[in-house]
């Protein structure tokens, strides 16, 4: 079977896609990738070595205004590009991964009779998805309070697919086993604020006589500045710009600051690495704080809202979370407990139904 996978804009979108390629490709049917064409999206298919077709795509911006007509423009002109590539390739489905650049793939394959799946991984779903729902034959779910959204659709909760490579990774090399360690992460593009605020916390600890070390993934525009700041301070810190092999970064971590992306929360969740979590403020439809919401109630993870977050804030919870009897391992137990270890599978399987 021939599957096109339609997935861009961000990693969250991206390794998802990967990961149901692999998942398929091991099932023995070729994989396409359908993507965006942003740096991020050349080192998230780093680890792809199947075909590629790139898509000319942008996000389309709210209210009417010329860019809007601009944008939508450009969309007529990708969907024709999509429908004339995807009817030489002729694949027997098409999976959308949402993000802008599944749109064009998306309404292709309605126009060439081509069966449609979706995959929502937040727990509010992002424009394109929702554009997409009404052609599609199902939509798979990454969080279950996705489902109201989708009332009327068949959907299917199949939690997030991830790399194969994130479980039973070594510790990052280059730590010591015997330290508490902070991971510091803002998704695949990095996080300003928490790149800001974090390390002058972790700075203060330091100071202040706390034992810790720290994995700081800060992004490429912040990276020199971040490594600085704790070399200065002499945190034990290893900083990187983009880091491939996250496996070995959750299996290093005690704990987690970062953004609550829904790529983050389930690969947080699949490794069992306890979180405090800071929402995007600005993310679209609030979709961070929902998927943060998940998290916590489940028991994995606190939150601390951005304009929350500052020296004061940070150094009594990482105390909390080092010097409490069993505050970190209740949070390991019930991610344990959360985890959807079979996502790729479902998807899979969901989709070899779909074109039987």
């Amino acid at each position: 079977m021939k599957i096109a996978i339609a997935c861009g804009g961000t990693g969250g979108h991206i390794f998802p896609g990967i990961a149901a390629g692999e998942g398929l490709r091991a099932r023995g049917h070729e994989v396409t990738l359908w993507l965006g064409a942003r740096n991020v999206e050349d080192l998230s298919t780093a680890t792809w070595d199947g075909p590629v077709e790139r898509v000319k795509a942008s996000g389309f911006p709210s209210g009417l205004s010329l860019r809007t007509l601009t944008v939508g423009l450009r969309l007529l002109l990708t969907v024709a590009e999509c429908r004339r590539r995807m009817r030489r390739a002729r694949p027997d489905v098409v999976l959308a991964m949402g993000g802008y650049a599944s749109v064009g793939p998306g309404l292709a394959a309605r126009m060439l009779g081509i069966p449609l799946v979706l995959h929502e991984s937040n727990a509010v779903p992002g424009k394109a998805v929702l554009f997409l729902a009404k052609y599609a034959q199902v939509v798979a779910l990454g969080f279950e309070r996705a489902e109201p959204y989708f009332t009327g659709r068949r959907r299917v909760v199949t939690g997030f697919p991830l790399r194969s490579d994130l479980q039973g990774s070594p510790p990052l090399t280059g730590m010591d086993p015997q330290r508490f360690t902070v991971l510091v992460m803002g998704g695949s593009q990095g996080a300003h604020a928490l790149n800001v605020t974090v390390p002058d916390a972790l700075c203060e600890a330091i100071r202040q006589g706390i034992t810790l070390q720290v994995i700081h993934l800060s992004g490429a525009a912040d990276e020199a500045d971040v490594r600085a700041r704790y070399e200065a301070a002499g945190v034990p810190a290893r900083v990187f710009g983009f880091l491939k092999d996250m496996g070995a970064a959750y299996a290093a971590a005690d704990l987690a600051i970062c953004r609550a992306g829904a790529a983050t929360c389930a690969e947080l969740t699949l490794c069992r690495v306890p979180s405090l979590l800071v929402p995007l403020p600005w993310a679209a439809h609030d979709h961070q704080r929902e998927n943060a919401r998940a998290l916590a109630v489940a028991g994995g993870a606190d939150i601390m809202e951005q304009d929350e977050l500052s020296i004061d804030a940070l150094l009594p919870y990482l105390e909390r979370c080092m010097q409490e009897t069993g505050y970190l391992e209740q949070k390991r137990n019930a991610l344990a407990q959360t985890s959807t270890d079979n996502a790729v599978q479902m998807l899979c399987e969901l989709i070899e139904e779909v074109v039987d």
